[in-house]
C-alpha cells in the first residue's frame, strides 16, 4: 500500500494495489473517489482536499501507522 499526497491540490491518493491495471472509478462524493479493478477489487481511493478529509496539515502532513511496517 502506498499513501501519496500532494499539497499543491491538495489531494491525496491511497493505493492498495499496482496502478498498472484498468480501472472503474466510482465517485463516492464530490471529493472521494474509489478506483475498482479487475474482480471489483479496490485498487486505490482518491482524496481531494485531503486537509480537511484526512486532517492533513499541508505545510507538514504526517500519518500514523498502526500494527505496520514502514519500508
Amino acid at each position: 500500500m502506498k499513501i501519496k499526497y500532494d499539497p499543491k491540490v491538495d489531494a491525496a491518493y491511497i493505493s492498495f494495489k499496482n496502478r498498472g491495471v484498468e480501472v472503474t472509478t466510482m465517485r463516492i462524493t464530490e471529493d472521494i473517489a474509489v478506483d475498482f479493478g479487475p474482480g471489483e477489487e479496490i485498487v486505490g481511493i482518491e482524496v481531494l482536499d485531503a486537509s480537511k478529509h484526512l486532517e492533513l496539515s499541508p505545510e507538514h502532513p504526517r500519518i500514523e501507522l498502526e500494527n505496520l511496517a514502514c519500508s
